[in-house]
């Protein structure tokens, strides 16, 4: 068996960047990634402006006595006149900073009647005075290609007055079940037979990543079926997914479909728990990945060791999101000759922090531990693990996004 660490690496190189790429529209870009490197076109913001409803002024004009005529109402989107000495000029958030000031006061300081303004306290010259380019810069790099855009992202590209982006193409994954015992959900079920969950929740999981499942099939246990379905499969997706078929039984077919279609395997078993019959294969450049059938096997194997290949594929920049150490609860030691990857809930701690809670059931078919889940608490190979010892903690929003 292969280390969790070697296999998530090999795994996470086991192919190239795509570089199909093409321009969306920016309503379009969030959940895309970005395929240039972006400067940024304009300095942001254009001009000096104001950041708060109030008054430009000289502070050599100030006196806590002083009357200053106000001069004119400049409205966000306004031309103001140069400044006079001895006035002031009524603004708004986002006005023009009119020639000649030199200080922005709030109105809250500020008393006006009869046409003229009087200052409770000295102004400060600069405050409240938004610089131009004191965001961005004409020139300066803006996003690195690679980037996954968020909505954020598309503010910022937005205010350069970019209205369409360059993204990658959507990954293209195929799916492949194997098993005569599913059948797939909404058709009628024998007793000896069960509901397929793999299939939409590995099509769930590549769309949540921003992937296209272009085909989720289904093959019985028969080389014909299997061979019959990679050549869909490899003709149409540029990375293949399959689940089940790869472990040690007679009916187990998926290595030998992979050998007969001239895959070799890069890849077979890793020491962790679920999960511990991966494969990996290439054929004709494309990876497969054969993932164990119980369904929280597949969803942990694709969370921990898929994903980084997934977000390489589509040209990410970060392929492995951050991971955090917390006090693992446990009623009694816990070690395994695998490294264990329990399902918790992050919650929080009596003394202010967090802590992780395991569901009580760690089964692999135990489905229901999935969507209580918040993440995957890695517990290390060999090692006791005490009460409130700190482990490993993946966070599902983050590796599952």
């Amino acid at each position: 068996m292969l280390d969790f660490d070697q296999a998530q690496t090999l795994l996470a190189h086991a192919a190239q960047p795509l570089q199909r790429s093409s321009e969306v529209d920016l309503a379009e870009a969030a959940g895309r990634v970005l395929a240039v490197a972006l400067d940024a076109t304009v300095d942001i913001p254009p001009a000096d402006n104001s950041a708060m409803d109030g008054y430009a002024l000289r502070e050599a004009d100030w006196t806590p006595e002083a009357r200053l005529p106000v001069q004119q109402r400049c409205y966000a989107g306004d031309v103001p006149e140069p400044l006079k000495p001895g006035h002031a000029i009524r603004l708004f958030t986002g006005s023009l900073i009119p020639a000649g000031t030199d200080s922005v006061v709030m109105q809250e300081d500020a008393a006006e009647a009869d046409g003229s303004v009087q200052i409770s306290r000295r102004p400060t010259p600069g405050e409240h005075i938004r610089r131009r380019g004191e965001d961005t810069l004409a020139g300066a790099p803006l996003l690195p290609a690679g980037t996954l855009l968020e909505a954020a992202h598309v503010a910022l590209m937005a205010s350069q007055g970019l209205a369409r982006v360059r993204v990658y193409d959507r990954l293209r994954i195929g799916i492949l079940t194997t098993g005569d015992e599913l059948v797939q959900p909404g058709q009628p079920r024998a007793a000896q037979q069960i509901y397929n969950s793999n299939g939409p929740m590995l099509a769930a999981l590549a769309r949540g990543m921003g992937a296209e499942p272009v085909h989720v099939l289904h093959a019985r246990d028969t080389e014909a079926d299997l061979l019959a379905a990679f050549k869909t499969l490899l003709a149409d997706c540029d990375l293949v997914l399959t689940v089940g078929g790869v472990s040690v039984g007679e009916r187990d077919l998926v290595k030998l479909a992979l050998a007969t279609l001239g895959g070799e395997l890069a890849l077979w078993k890793v020491r962790m728990k679920p999960g511990k019959p991966v494969a990996l294969a290439t054929i004709d450049g494309k990876p497969v990945v054969s993932l164990p059938g119980n369904p929280v096997s597949s969803y942990a194997v694709f969370a921990m060791l898929v994903s980084p290949l997934v977000r390489r594929m589509q040209g990410r920049e970060t392929l492995f999101p951050p991971v955090s150490r917390l006090p693992l609860r446990t009623e009694a030691p816990r070690q395994d000759a695998r490294e264990e990857f329990l399902r918790v809930q992050r919650r929080p701690a009596e003394d202010g922090g967090a802590e992780l809670i395991p569901y009580r059931h760690q089964g692999s078919g135990v489905i229901s531990s999935m969507p209580w889940s918040t993440g995957l608490a890695r517990l290390p190979a060999d090692v006791p693990v005490h009460d409130r010892d700190r482990v490993v903690y993946y966070d599902l929003r983050h590796w599952l996004a």
